[in-house]
């Protein structure tokens, strides 16, 4: 028997790859607003870029003035179980947007939203820094083990080192237009502007904001992945 393929199947394809491209941009862009509420509002600590954690970590481990241990330890075992329970509910799926994918993008971003309370609602000491930097963490991990599972190659949405890694080799091995602006590059842009908005929004104002407009980016990069994947 001959499958047919229909002729718009690769266009499709194309504009459904560019969609998650363009989705998990915005991801990314989600996790250095937080990141930046993170480390300058709540005591130093990186809520997606565990690597910070873990040089602070162990810099603060040694007894150096200022960085805090307890929230970095916290915030990368809250990551770890987002990542672990996110991959474990995702696992057995194909790659690509699903319901799933969806369900779980809207857990995350709802703690990123319970984060805005703790810290609007609740008086700022450190037990409240700690919970918001925990729930958040949790959070991140759950959006890293979706973006995993959606597939977009170089687009982890918390990780830049490697992609700026393989962005510089690249570039100096084949320099040119192509090599320079790629998805590569978006990623390390889309971080690097999150980050900015996050210290601008807390140069004007409180720290809740922070992560209210890092869930609403989020809950409305999710609806249109699923609204899009239901077509």
């Amino acid at each position: 028997m001959t499958t047919t393929v229909s002729a718009t199947e690769p266009v499709r394809r194309r504009d459904d790859a560019s969609l998650h491209l363009g989705l998990m941009v915005a991801l990314t862009f989600v996790t250095g607003i937080v990141d930046a509420g993170g480390y300058l509002g709540l005591d130093k600590v990186f809520v997606g870029n565990m690597t910070g954690n873990v040089v602070i970590l162990g810099m603060g481990a040694a007894g150096a003035d200022g960085l805090p241990v307890l929230g970095p330890v916290l915030a990368l075992v809250a990551f770890v179980v987002g990542a672990g329970l996110g991959g474990l509910v995702l696992r057995g799926h194909g790659s690509g947007w699903s319901t799933r994918v969806t369900v779980m993008l809207l857990a995350s971003y709802a703690m990123v939203a319970a984060s805005a309370v703790v810290v609007g609602v609740v008086t700022l000491t450190e037990t409240t820094q700690i919970t918001a930097a925990v729930l958040t963490a949790a959070a991140m991990g759950v959006q890293a083990a979706v973006a995993r599972k959606v597939g977009v190659a170089e687009m982890t949405t918390v990780v830049v080192t490697s992609t700026i890694t393989v962005w510089a080799i690249e570039f100096w091995s084949r320099p040119g237009w192509r090599t320079l602006a790629n998805r590569r590059l978006l990623a390390i842009g889309a971080i690097f502007l999150g980050a900015l908005v996050g210290a601008f929004l807390l140069t004007i104002g409180p720290l809740w904001p922070v992560f209210v407009v890092a869930a609403g980016v989020g809950v409305s990069a999710t609806v249109v992945g699923h609204v899009r994947s239901q077509h």
